[in-house]
This record gives structure tokens, sequence and C-alpha cells, in this order.
């Protein structure tokens, strides 16, 4: 366990302390502490050996960034062997150094430009205000240090099973010309002498129980003698006379089954007592209580937001100080610093200065999953943004470039409508209605392609809805697929098991509306809508077929349906997979479901109205694919799924998505 740790500047000035225990905490307050034995005996009167230095009982590690001046330091207990503090130096100095590289540049700079007024210097570092500058490293801190203690931890119990043991092998000496065969030594032949006994021992056993017990008869034995196999002949036709046993088969008799005998072999049908013994033991499996969400002030069920910030760049971090460890030549700003270098002194940007960063901004960007013409799209509006600009240094020049290209891709993400669902049910159900009308529930249909997850996220949504109190109708519009009215009738029997709030169950807040196969699918959407109208449910949620953006007959079924039924939310479920695919497909369903509903005489022209984004926990820091949709269709991304129980939905934060875009 750490006793204390800190970050400062040279010159003396603590950015940042933590103290673990009451004690280091008074140690720490005190002029005996050993950080500051550290800087007074050792690093300011050169006297360090290494990079370790003890002092009253105390182990103090200490690591530099020179281009900021800054110090980090970790003091710990001498008989503590503890393993990771080199890892955690590292990735503390990597994660601070990333997160707030413009602060400190302007820090630093700060107090260059006051040294020569030693008032003007203080009033300067006076100015800035450390504590809003560095909000948040306490959580980075706790998730770092979290990681590589459970790391050491597992590593411990590693070393302490230790590896199987291994008989040596002691090489026989070399023969000599004379010599026909190998010598043996006396222990080798007390061995076999040992083994020829057990073998006899073993086939006594046998014989006496008849063959080897629950298994096939014993096919070859050792002969005790010369240790080579031979095939024990009376097991041998022991065994071809045995039958082997063949399944019997159901016998029906003269008459035709009954309609019990027939129900008894309907599987294909819910057995009410089986699902009251096994949902029990189901239902702890459908929800991941970590990814639970929370209620809001208003009494609310909001989902968790995606914090890449936390869980990925911690990760991040620990790579970088694992490359750090093994090498010492390496650039806290990454790839793109190394270019923005080059950007150096006092002068006016232009076109020719910016093409080799941008180029190598754009391959950065392709790297992250976002499609290369949205990548074009986003370079051209940054070099625009530079070209014409001062800059005055190396630090300024790529704080500039950082942060044009993090100004685009926020505009661009952020929501040109409003995101808040709940919003805009309570909205329509809330609205004033004459006497003659009577309330519809609110409709979103999912759209897509085949095999991205519709069905399973719908179910997702439905449990985010159940848990804010709303009745839910599921249509199963997928009237091509086999199996997708059983999956969804899956889906409604567990979100059936699971309750509001500690509730036994959901029941009579989910239903499922299916009519079969093969059926006309605007029909049953419409249907759907009027049986939830009919029995007071507030949502219905509409499962279409996959389909691909190219197959125009069925994009027009699709057109119909939206024409037919007017959703209030059309909702394209995307992959984070892809990359270029991304854009194609939102297009083209984008532009067929304008055409085709304007052109079927309504002339009510829908597009798609969000995005629903799955399998987002199989990309790291490439979510490129959010940038690349957002900007096709200048919609919002509602949710994302990364998982696979009904809370593993997740809301994303412009920042957090930016800023995994631009993490190295």
């Amino acid at each position: 366990m750490l006793d204390h740790c800190s970050i400062s500047h040279k010159g003396g000035l603590v950015l940042w302390s933590r103290s673990f225990t009451p004690e280091a905490s008074h140690i720490a307050s005190s002029a005996a502490s050993p950080v500051n034995s550290l800087i007074r005996e050792a690093l300011i009167e050169s006297r360090a050996t290494g990079e370790k230095y003890e002092k009253d009982g105390y182990a103090v590690k200490w690591t530099f960034v020179n281009d900021l001046e800054l110090i980090f330091v970790v003091a710990y207990q001498r008989i503590l062997q503890l393993t990771y503090v080199d890892e955690l130096l590292a990735a503390m100095k990597a994660l601070f150094v990333k997160l707030f590289q413009p602060f400190l540049s302007t820090f630093v700079a700060s107090l260059h430009a006051g040294s020569n007024n030693t008032v003007s210097a203080v009033s300067a570092v006076t100015s800035l205000n450390f504590s809003s500058a560095f909000e948040g490293w306490d959580k980075y801190f706790e998730a770092l240090l979290k990681k590589l203690e459970d790391k050491a931890v597992q590593d411990r119990k590693s070393r302490l099973r230790g590896p199987a043991y291994t008989q040596p092998v002691t090489e026989s000496p070399p023969l000599s010309d004379d010599q026909t065969e190998p010598t043996q030594s006396e222990d080798n032949t007390q061995d076999e002498q040992q083994i020829a006994r057990n073998v006899q021992a073993l086939k006594a056993r046998l014989r006496g129980r008849g063959g080897r017990r629950g298994g096939r008869p014993l096919m070859r034995s050792l002969d005790s003698g010369s240790g080579r196999d031979s095939v024990n002949n009376s097991d041998s036709e022991a065994t071809s006379k045995r039958k082997a046993a063949k399944k019997a088969g159901r016998k029906w008799g003269d008459d035709a089954p009954t309609e019990e005998d027939m129900e008894s072999l309907n599987y294909s049908v819910e057995k009410h007592d089986v699902d009251t013994i096994s949902s029990a033991k189901d239902v702890q499996s459908l929800l991941d209580v970590t990814s639970m969400g929370s209620r809001n002030t208003d009494g609310l069920y909001e989902v968790k937001d995606w914090e890449f910030e936390v869980n990925d760049t911690v990760s991040a971090a620990l790579k970088t100080a694992e490359v750090e460890l093994t090498s010492t030549s390496s650039s806290s700003l990454g790839a793109l610093g190394s270019l923005f270098s080059r950007l150096t002194g006092s002068k006016t940007l232009t076109e020719q200065d910016l093409k080799p960063v941008l180029d190598v901004m754009k391959q950065h960007l392709m790297k992250k999953n976002v499609a290369k013409e949205i990548a074009d799209k986003v370079c051209e509006g940054v070099g625009e943004s530079l070209i014409g600009k001062k800059v005055g240094g190396f630090q300024t020049t790529s704080s500039a470039v950082r942060m044009a290209l993090s100004t685009s891709i926020t505009r661009i993400l952020t929501p040109k409508t409003s995101t808040d669902l709940l919003l805009s049910i309570r909205t329509k159900l809330s609205s004033p209605l004459t006497s003659t009308q009577q309330r519809v529930p609110y409709s979103m249909t999912f759209v897509g392609v085949n095999g991205v997850g519709k069905s399973t996220n719908l179910s997702k949504v439905c449990f985010w809805l159940i848990q804010n109190g709303l009745r839910v109708l599921i249509a199963a519009c997928d009237t091509f697929r086999s199996g997708a009215v059983e999956q969804l009738r899956v889906h409604v029997r567990n979100l059936s098991l699971l309750g509001v709030d500690g509730a036994a169950d959901s029941k009579g807040r989910v239903e499922l509306f299916e009519r079969g196969y093969g059926k006309d699918a605007a029909g049953i959407a419409k249907e759907a809508i009027a049986y939830a109208r009919d029995n007071d449910f507030d949502v219905v949620l509409i499962d279409t077929a996959g389909r691909m953006q190219d197959n125009e007959p069925l994009m027009r079924a699709l057109a119909k349906l939206v024409t037919v039924n007017n959703p209030d939310k059309i909702i394209f479920v995307g992959e984070a997979l892809v990359g270029n695919e991304a854009v194609d497909q939102l297009k083209k369903f984008d532009r067929a479901l304008r055409d085709f509903s304007s052109g079927s005489g309504s002339g009510k022209e829908r597009g798609i109205d969000g995005m629903l984004v799955t399998k987002w926990d199989t990309v790291d820091d490439k979510v490129g694919a959010a940038l690349s949709m957002t900007y096709v269709t200048g919609q919002p991304i509602l949710f994302v799924g990364c998982g696979q129980t009904y809370t593993d939905l997740r809301q994303l934060r412009v920042s957090n998505v930016v800023q995994a875009i631009l993490s190295d």
C-alpha cells in the first residue's frame, strides 16, 4: 500500500498530492517528510543514486517530465515489496501530461515570462485556478491505481502457485566404440522392477473386477518382463460378443396419436411450470448490476454515460507506461505531436505548412474508424481555420491544431435536435385532446441492415422505458427471418421477470404483438398501434426485418411501413465496427425513406431521426463510426449498445467521443 503520492513543479509548487493514511498525511505536512528529504538531500544536492531514495523506513521513487518541469513522486514503506511502483509512475506521467497538456504549458510559460519579476510571477501563478484545472484527476488516479494493484495481486498468486514440477532428466554418458548397449544405473534398474510389480498388481486387480469399471475393457496390457504392449485376446473376444445398445423407438400403437400425445411433444410453446422453476436462476443473468443506470432528481431512470476517460484512457496510459519502461526515447505528445513540432517559430501558417500535418491527421482519423470521405471533410475544415493564423512556438502550434480539430469534431457531433426521448414521450402523452380524440401511443421504428442487433437493442430500450414506468408494446414486424418472432417472445418473457425498483416482476408492462410470418409488416404495425391505443399502452416499439441498403423492393416495403403508420421516431441501428460502409448504409437508407415516402401519395417526407450504435464495446477508442454517422445525417446518436444484458445501454457525451478520437 502506498503512503504518499505527489506531482510538483521543479520550482517547489505542489500541483497535486494525496496521502493514504493519517500518519502519512501528518508526516507529509512536516519538514521531515520523505518527499522533502528527497528534494533537499538527493535532488538539490545531486546525491541520488539511481531512481530510489530511502529515508526513515520509507522508500521514495520519482520521475521527471523535463519539458514541463514536473516531478512525480511516490513514497511507501520500505519493508513492502511493491512491484508496480515504476509502472505507476510511468502511467501517471503519461496520463497527467496527456490530460492537462495545454494548462501545464500555459503554467510553465507564465513562470518563465515572470522570471525577471518575482511579483509578476507570483501574481501569474495565483491567477491560475489549479482546483478547476485538475478537476477529475482523483478519479483517473484511483482507476489507475486499482488496475495496477489488481494486476500485482494476480501476479503474486501465480507466483505462489508456481510452475508444475517435472522430473529432472539425467543424460546418459556417451557410448564407447566397443559398447553395443547403453549402460543402466542401479536406480534405473530398481525403477523398472518397481514398475513391473505395479503392473502385475494392476492386472490382478482388473481380473478380480472383470475388466475396467464403467468403460471399455482393457484392450492392451503391459508385459511385465519387457514392458512392451501386448493385445489381450480374451478381452477382444468378449467385446465382439457384446451388442451395441440401440435407441428405443417411440411406439404409437395401432391408433393415431391423440391431442394429449401431440401436446406433450410440442416443445415450441412456452411451458409455464418450467419458466417458473428456471426464472429465479435466469433473472440474475439478465442484468449487470455494475452497468445499471441511476435515477435523477426528477425520479427518472437514466442509463449510464459511456466514459472513455476513466476506462479506456487509463488503459492507454498503462500501455504507454509499458513502452516507457522499456524505451527511454518516447515522446509525450505522440505521433501527431512529432509532426506539429515542425511548425515552430513565430510565423503565419500557410497551406504548404499545414499540408503534411493535415495528411497525418487524416490518417489518424481513418485509424479511428472514421470514413475516408468524412476524414477529408474534417481535415479540410481544420486547415481552413488555421491558414493565416500566427503561431509563436511548438506548444502554441500543437495546442492550436488540436484545438481546431477538437472544435470541428465537437461541432459535428453536437445534436441539432433534442435527444431526450422521455421528454418527447411524455410531451405527446400529456398533450391536451378534444372529447372526440383518443390518445395515440408514442411509436418508434427500428431499421437497419441484417445482423446488427436490432431486436436485442430494442429490448434494451424497452427495459429502459419499463424502468421509467411506461407500458410498452413490442410489434413483431419482421415476418421474414426464421425465429424473429420467437426471439422477441423470449425477450418479452425475460423483461416480464424484471421488476421496477425491486418489484417482483413487470408483467402487464410489456407485451408482444405478433401475427406470425409471411404477413404484411405495415399492416401488422398498424394493428399493433391500434391495439396499444385501445389497451392504454404508452409506447410501441416496431421491430423490422433487416435489409441491405441496395435492395429496392425491401426499401420500398420499409417506406410503406413508415408512410402508413407515421412513427414518431425512425431509429437506424448500425454497428460500431463499420467504417466507410456506415456512410453508404445511412445515406441510402435515409435517401430511400425520403424518396419512397414522399412519392407514396402522402407528400410527407420522412428520414432517419436518430441512431443507435451497437457492439460499441468491441472498438475500444476507434469510435469514428459515431462521427461518420452523425456527419451524414446530422441526427444524434441516441444510445450505444455495449454488452449482452438489458442494462448494457449507454448514452454518448460529445466530450468523451472527442477525447477518444483525439487519443493517440
